[in-house]
């Protein structure tokens, strides 16, 4: 039988970049985990046998993306979940992804992102939206897109946070009504001094730069927008760098 992850998206994920074999952020990742499985009453795994697991994956010290997923268990048919149901969980090892070669191309993508503030924030495993947006710029021939709500406000990309620069200041899009909050957007709120701000189309568009950022990839400088094109910008270098001071394995992949 399908377990309730495939039949119905009862779960969470969160993937990290381990670097030389260790796993910087693993703390971050761990503690939006806990939030997840509070919030949808999943049981936490055992953070020390996960961590043992997760070690096992990088016998060879090497650089490396892990995926971790914990799926609520119980499989009998029905959205009611399962009472005091054990959770179930994997972990899998895949390559780093491929180095950027230059500025991001975007698009606006059609697809909006509903507003749910019960999910927002955590990283659960529904991401159909996603897959649709995602399905427009690999239409498109852009590099990534980014996403609005239902009101039209900014949320982020498919697969990443959004920061926007204006006026010698940094901000991005508040998360409390959807949208992921990052471990890496997380990571570069106080040393960047960026503040939450709603955004539409018009406030992006016009920013003075603006860019991407996950914790697997970093900070990707974002080249054009629909029309709009920014060169590059002293302020998103300075960011960059910032961020190879708090994760080693996220040192800037352009220059």
């Amino acid at each position: 039988m399908m377990d309730r992850g495939q039949a119905y998206g009862d779960g969470l994920f969160e993937t990290m970049r381990a670097h030389r074999g260790t796993l910087p952020w693993w703390d971050a990742h761990w503690t939006r985990l806990a939030r997840g499985c509070e919030r949808l009453a999943i049981a936490l795994p055992d953070q020390a046998q996960v961590r043992a697991n997760a070690d096992a994956l990088l016998p060879d010290g090497g650089d490396a993306v892990l995926k971790l997923l914990v799926i609520r268990g119980g499989g009998a048919r029905g959205y009611a979940p399962p009472v005091d149901a054990p959770s179930n969980w994997q972990l899998e090892r895949h390559p780093l992804p491929a180095p950027a070669t230059g500025g991001l191309r975007l698009r606006w993508c059609d697809t909006r992102i509903a507003v749910q503030p019960l999910l927002a924030g955590i990283k659960h495993c529904n991401r159909l939206e996603q897959v649709l947006a995602r399905a427009e710029c690999v239409a498109a021939d852009a590099d990534e897109g980014l996403v609005r709500d239902t009101d039209g406000h900014v949320v982020s990309a498919t697969s990443a946070n959004v920061f926007v620069f204006r006026d010698g200041a940094w901000s991005t899009p508040p998360l409390q009504r959807c949208g992921v909050a990052g471990t890496c957007r997380a990571a570069l709120m106080a040393p960047l001094r960026a503040q939450e701000a709603l955004m539409d189309v018009a406030a992006v568009e016009s920013a003075d730069a603006v860019f991407l950022c996950n914790a697997v990839r970093g900070i990707l400088p974002v080249a054009s927008l629909g029309a709009r094109s920014w060169p590059s910008h002293p302020a998103v270098a300075a960011a960059r760098r910032v961020l190879a001071t708090l994760h080693p394995g996220l040192v800037p992949e352009l220059e």
